[in-house]
């Protein structure tokens, strides 16, 4: 069993949670993930791993709530315990000093986006820092970006902080300020679309772009085959391969496709839990 040692609350649909799971600090890299399991008769979900600290065996998640069980997780409070809690897994992210680095975080994408630009800036690149999110209140941690990169730009869909626009509209005046050659890796992490997007930018200026994929996964080793994607024309698994992967190559159409496969299911689990009035939570 896993303890919840803190509980933050971004937004009604954005939470933080700080657990107690030193094996898996002791060993994580930024870009890595985690899977969990709330109960034993719950399903195992993947997160990005947001944060860590060695010394104190912690691992810092941060998820919005779209599902029945992201809800289940996000209803839990601080000394409540997690069943399993299982990493680090997948391939860490490659941090050398590239140069100039843009860095791009949209929505939940902001928190796994944090640890790798801290990495990015210690190793000697100049980070710029690119977030946003629909509205004011579901961004956060601005000040913790800040932070980890050289330079930040904050924007909000509909105009409520900041500047009005999307990250990929940031992304287009700063390659075209400081121009294309000056960028050498753009890194993006949110929602598939804006993913798609700032992929989409970039490969017009032809610098190289690595997004990190959140597929459908079950194991996490590569047994299954649950979370393959075509990149390059090739099959990889997100969980073994990734889930970072060049955003010029990945078959977004597929990708997409794939992730809606089980939607009907998925809704009528929420549905279940929604109007559940036992200890079960919808699972019976």
């Amino acid at each position: 069993m896993y303890k919840i040692l803190e509980k933050e609350v971004f937004s009604p649909i954005i939470k933080l949670m700080v657990i107690e799971a030193p094996k898996v600090a002791r060993s994580c890299k930024a870009g890595q993930f985690v899977i969990l399991r709330i109960h034993e008769e719950g399903e195992r979900i993947p997160l990005t791993i947001a944060d860590f600290d060695r010394e104190k065996g912690t691992i810092t998640i941060v998820f919005q709530e779209v599902g029945k069980t992201t809800k289940q997780l996000g209803a839990l409070e601080a000394g409540d315990y997690i069943k399993d809690f299982v990493g680090p897994l997948g391939e860490p992210s490659h941090i050398e000093n590239f140069g100039t680095v843009l860095v791009v975080g949209g929505g939940v994408g902001i928190a796994p986006v944090h640890p790798i630009a801290r990495e990015l800036k210690a190793a000697g690149n100049h980070v710029i820092g690119i977030i946003g999110a629909r509205s004011k209140d579901l961004l956060f941690w601005e000040d913790k970006m800040r932070l980890a990169c050289s330079e930040l730009h904050v924007t909000t869909d509909d105009g409520s902080y900041v500047r009005q626009g999307f990250v990929t509209d940031v992304m287009k005046e700063i390659i075209e300020a400081r121009g294309k050659e000056n960028i050498n890796l753009v890194l993006a992490i949110g929602p598939q679309p804006m993913m798609r997007a700032c992929s989409n930018l970039t490969k017009e200026y032809g610098i190289k772009t690595v997004v990190s994929l959140n597929a459908l996964m079950v194991d996490g080793t590569g047994m299954c085959g649950c979370c393959r994607v075509s990149v390059g024309g090739k099959t990889k698994f997100v969980c073994v391969d990734g889930p970072e992967f060049d955003g010029h190559e990945v078959d977004w159409l597929e990708l997409g496709r794939r992730g809606a496969y089980f939607k009907a299911e998925e809704n009528l689990a929420m549905e279940r839990y929604s109007t559940c009035q036992c200890s079960c939570g919808g699972e019976k």
